[in-house]
C-alpha cells in the first residue's frame, strides 16, 4: 500500500481568511500532484507573537466545527484529499486560554479526528502554557485508507514516549504538525528527533513545520530505517512524499527492535 502526501510548509498569520486562501491555494496544488492526503503545519488557522494578550488569542479561538475548521472540510471535500491543520479551539478553561487542537478531516469532508496537543512548550524561554490549555489523551490512531495514523505535535517529539504509544496501537504514520522556533542548536534537534522517532519505532514521520522569521521550517519526511524522503528547505514551499508501507515490515525483518522490547525490564517508566 502506497500513500502520496502534501506537506504545506507555509507560515501563518493572525489574519484567518488569509490563512484560509494560502490553505485553498496549496490543497488545490496538492491534488493537481496527486496527494491523498495534505498536512498543515501547527496552530496553522492562526498565528500571533508570543507577546499577543491572552485576551486576543482567546477572542480569536474557535469551536471544533467554527468558521474555520468548516472552510478547510470544505476544501478537503472539494479536492477530494484528507487534510490535516492546527488551530486554536475555544475551551471552558476559567483562565481564558485555549486548546492548542489538530483536526483531521476525511476527503468527505467530515472531521475523522481532533486532538489537543498534551505536552505544552514551556521551554527555552517560552510559556506555552500561559495561554494555552493542555489536552488530557493522547491520540488515538486512526484507521484510513492508507494505514493507521498516529498523531501527536511539534514540542511532543521531545518525548519519545508518545511516539511509542503510537506505534504500540498500531500506528504506520507518525504526523507531526509543528512550529519549531528557531534557535542556538534548534535545527539540529529537530532533524535528530523526528529521525530518531521513526528509526526506534521503525515507522514513518511526517512532520510538517511552520516557516517565517520566528519558525525554522525544514520539514522532514523519514522512512522506517531513518532515511530522509523529503528535507525542505527554509522557504514556503510545497513538498511531496510517497510512503510505501510494505517498507515497514521490509525493514522491521531487518531491524527487529522494536520487537525486541523487554517492557518489563522497565520499572522505572511505569513508577515514574
Amino acid at each position: 500500500m502506497a500513500v502520496r502526501v502534501a506537506l504545506a510548509q507555509v507560515g501563518s498569520t493572525a489574519d484567518k481568511a488569509r490563512n484560509l486562501d494560502t490553505a485553498g491555494a496549496y490543497m488545490e496544488r496538492a491534488a493537481d500532484g496527486g496527494a491523498q492526503l495534505v498536512v498543515f503545519p501547527e496552530v496553522f488557522m492562526n498565528h500571533f507573537p508570543p507577546d499577543t494578550p491572552l485576551e486576543v488569542q482567546a477572542d480569536s479561538a474557535e469551536d471544533l466545527d467554527g468558521q474555520f475548521a468548516m472552510a478547510m472540510a470544505a476544501l478537503a471535500r472539494d479536492y477530494g484529499m484528507w487534510c490535516v491543520f492546527g488551530m486554536r479551539e475555544r475551551s471552558n478553561d476559567i483562565t481564558g486560554r485555549s486548546y492548542n487542537t489538530t483536526v483531521i478531516v476525511d476527503a468527505q469532508g467530515k472531521r475523522a479526528a481532533f486532538y489537543r496537543k498534551t505536552h505544552l512548550y514551556d521551554a527555552f524561554g517560552t510559556q506555552e502554557s500561559a495561554k494555552i490549555a493542555p489536552g488530557d489523551e493522547l491520540f488515538t490512531p486512526l484507521a484510513t485508507p492508507f494505514g493507521r495514523v498516529g498523531l501527536f505535535v511539534c514540542y511532543e517529539l521531545r518525548f519519545p514516549e508518545v511516539a511509542r504509544e503510537q506505534v504500540a496501537r498500531g500506528a504506520d504514520i507518525l504526523l507531526v504538525p509543528s512550529g519549531w522556533v528557531r534557535g542556538p542548536l534548534k535545527e539540529h534537534h529537530w532533524q535528530t528527533l523526528v529521525t530518531a522517532r521513526a528509526l526506534e519505532n521503525t515507522t514513518f514521520v511526517v512532520a510538517c513545520d511552520q516557516v517565517s522569521d520566528y519558525y525554522c521550517g525544514r520539514s522532514l519526511v523519514v522512512d522506517p530505517m531513518g532515511v530522509a524522503i523529503v528535507d525542505g528547505g527554509e522557504e514556503e514551499q510545497l513538498l511531496f512524499a510517497d510512503l510505501d508501507l510494505e517498507r515497514i515490515p521490509g525493514v522491521r525483518a531487518k531491524l527487529p527492535s522494536y520487537r525486541h522490547r523487554r517492557p518489563a525490564l522497565y520499572t522505572a517508566l511505569r513508577q515514574d
